[in-house]
């Protein structure tokens, strides 16, 4: 399988393949607002993103963020090699539901112990997400949750091509 040919980046930019393998968290001061069914579920200045090799940040909100009282947890887990056990969440906000929209790590591993419980959101799942006010493209692939902004360049694993993702 060939590496895509990343997208050179412009200034004030950034691509997903100078991000690192194994993935690095990082806090940041950026403002994150989940809108589902016509109400804001989360708004935070105090999230975590993490930074993984071809792919779109993704974002971990605390849980004083967010609305939980609209979260349900599900059965669904998965497990990644860098994070540990994840439990999942559906959204329910009037009529409205989104099956496992969301993910979080009760017991992350020690380089991730700062997410603990923080909660990550498929921006495919919900109406909209914003990063400082820009609205996000969520990433490509039904599995992947990245979130992507004119300041992220790619291409982004998920997304159809040659090279096999």
């Amino acid at each position: 399988m060939l590496r895509p040919k990343p997208i050179p980046p412009k200034s004030g930019q950034e691509s997903v393949w100078d991000y690192p393998r194994p993935p690095r968290l990082e806090q940041i001061p950026k403002h994150l607002k989940i809108w589902f069914n016509g109400v804001v579920i989360a708004d935070s200045r105090n999230a975590y993103r993490v930074l993984e090799t071809s792919h779109p940040p993704v974002y971990y909100i605390p849980p004083d963020d967010i609305h939980m009282e609209y979260l349900q947890p599900s059965s669904q887990g998965s497990y990644c090699e860098w994070k540990g056990m994840a439990g999942y969440y559906t959204i329910i906000v009037g009529d409205q539901q989104a099956v496992n929209a969301a993910w979080y790590y009760p017991q992350p591993t020690p380089d991730f112990t700062p997410i603990k419980d923080y909660v990550a959101f498929y921006p495919s799942k919900m109406e909209a997400c914003y990063v400082d006010g820009e609205k996000v493209t969520p990433q490509p692939g039904q599995f992947y949750g990245g979130w992507i902004t004119s300041d992220i360049i790619g291409p982004f694993k998920g997304e159809s091509g040659s090279w096999g993702w």
